[in-house]
Order: C-alpha cells, then structure tokens, then sequence
C-alpha cells in the first residue's frame, strides 16, 4: 500500500491505483477486475450466486470521527454477515466511494481496514466507483451457494427452536456510550471494539446448511430481525428473557441496560436461525468446532407475532423493538 499523502488534485483514477489496485487477493475465476468499465467473472459451474449491497452515510451509520481503518472493517463486515446469512462463501466485492475531498490520509487507512477483512475470506475487489460528496460508502458482495442450499427467512416451522450465534447488545452499549460521550467507563474500549469491528458469521453460515430452517443477521436488532422470520414464515415465536447470551462486560450494566441492548438495539451482526429440534445437536457440535458461541433462546409458535417471557414465566414488555431507517 502506498504512504498517505494529501493531494487533492489526484484524479479518481490516481486514487483508484494508489489504494485500491494493488489488493493482495487474486482468484482465478476475475478475468478482469479493476481497470475495466465491466467486471468479467467466471462463477464456478453448479452454484447459485448471492448478492447484498449496502450504503453507510456518515452522520447516520457512523460518526464522523469513527476511525477511517475500522470505517472500511465495518463497511465490509456489514456485507459479508448478509452472505453468512444466506450460507454463501464470499468471492467478490465492488466498492463505491463518496469522499467530500481527496484525502489520501483517510483512504490510506480506510483501504487497510477493508483489505485487511477482504484478505481473510479471500474476497477480491473487482470495481467500484469514486466521486465528490458527502461521505457515504456503498459496498455490493457476491458469494456462492450450492443450488438449493441457500438459508432464508421463510421456512421456520412451528416447534422449531431459535438460536443465536455470539453474545448481543455490546454494540447497541457502544452507541449509547458514544451519544454520552462516556470515554471513562470501565470497558469503552471493548464496547467500541464490538461496534466498530463485527465478527462476519460466515463459516457458521455454511454450517448451517441443509439444517437450518431459516436465518437472519441481526442488524437492526433481534427483536426486529427476528419478527421478519416470523412474517416471512408465517409463525409466531416466545423468547426467553433469561436465555439471552450477554458478554461479561454487558452482564455488569444494569439488567434494563442489559436486556433492551440485547433485543432492540442493533449492529450486531450475529445470525438468528430456527432448527428442527433433530438438527440442534449435530448443529451445536459445528459450530462448536468453529469457536462459534451459539445459545437457544427461544421456540417458534402457532400463536403470530412475538412473546417475550421473563424467567418467572410473566409476559416482558419491549418499550423499542428496533432501529428503524426512517423512524
């Protein structure tokens, strides 16, 4: 990567060579990738194609003095739990830049924080496109899945049991410590690391194949992500309060805190899927060997909509289910 200096005459092509061109990934199947008005790919014969596209806005998706290296980690990751959503292995990127200037600085560790997620899943930049404006970044990912193995969010059945990959609601904390500007609290620093860096589920995503019912990321909040299962499926589900996986740290703010995070705060782009119950010890013992916590939280119903029970068995009310994109 070459060393940041600012020039804010550089061209977009000037940009474009001296920190997206020389990416470490090469795959076989780019014939032509960056350099060309199209993208020419080879996809591998017998597989389906997945495909998700995301924008992030500054002011909306993040603040404006996030760190560029943990903007273009983040931006990516975003993407990326949507292919490990549908079971798809991750193959190809495109990369749209909004930049207000041309800040060689910023770009320089925006590229190495995306690069260096993009390295890890073997995922190759193919082509994008600069141009001058507030600043917003919109990432497209392409993967592959086997023909009718790809997880979605209809299929959860009646008796099926509902799981959750990792811990939720530190990153919805962060957010919460960052409006408050509360930089001395104990563990910022590990809150911040929750929202700024995501762990994409990918590998468990492929675990799941065949063997999950249904499956989301949780982005907007498990409360909300969850009840698109539920519409799409046509069911209806009780969770359990008391069965939430809460990391240590988030285990020590106040249980209101703790559990309104969890449910309805966001950004943590874990996976909520359904299993036939058969399924759930080959399910867990995968996903074990990955190093993937993984907790039952909750049971698919006939009865619609969403019950929230507390450990005492009495009914929990949820004041904010999700974020909402234009609430």
């Amino acid at each position: 990567m070459s060393t940041p200096s600012n020039n804010e005459n550089e061209d977009e092509f000037s940009l474009i060579r001296r920190f997206f061109s020389s990416q470490k990934v090469k795959r076989a199947d780019v014939a032509k990738g960056i350099g060309d008005d199209c993208a020419i790919l080879t996809p591998p014969p017998h597989t389906q194609l997945a495909i998700s596209v995301d924008t992030l806005v500054t002011g909306v998706h993040f603040y404006p003095d996030m760190p560029p290296q943990d903007i273009g980690y983040k931006a990516l990751a975003c993407n990326l739990s949507d292919l490990a959503a549908a079971g798809a292995e991750p193959a190809w990127v495109t990369l749209a830049l909004t930049l207000p200037r041309a800040d060689s600085h910023w770009l320089h560790h925006f590229s190495e924080g995306f690069f260096s997620l993009a390295e890890q899943y073997q995922l190759a930049l193919i082509g994008g496109d600069t141009t001058r404006g507030p600043l917003s970044i919109t990432v497209q990912v392409h993967g592959f899945i086997p023909p009718q193995e790809a997880l979605s969010r209809t299929g959860a059945q009646v008796g099926d049991e509902i799981y959750v990959t990792g811990t939720l609601g530190d990153a919805g904390f962060a957010l919460s410590l960052l409006s408050k500007k509360q930089i001395h609290h104990p563990s910022y620093d590990y809150f911040l690391s929750r929202l700024y860096r995501p762990t994409p589920r990918i590998q468990a995503g492929i675990a799941l194949r065949k063997q999950a019912s249904a499956c989301i990321d949780i982005s907007d909040g498990l409360a909300t992500d969850l009840s698109h299962i539920l519409e799409a499926s046509q069911v209806g589900a009780c969770l359990y309060l008391d069965k939430l996986p809460l990391s240590p740290a988030l285990a020590q703010e106040t249980p209101y805190q703790a559990v309104h995070c969890a449910l309805s705060a966001g950004d943590d782009y874990e996976l909520c899927f359904t299993l036939p119950p058969a399924h759930a010890p080959e399910v867990t013992h995968a996903l074990s060997a990955l190093a993937c916590p993984v907790t039952h939280i909750g049971t698919i119903t006939e009865k619609k909509g969403l019950s929230i029970l507390t450990k005492e068995g009495t009914p929990f009310a949820l004041k904010k289910k999700g974020y909402n994109h234009f609430g």
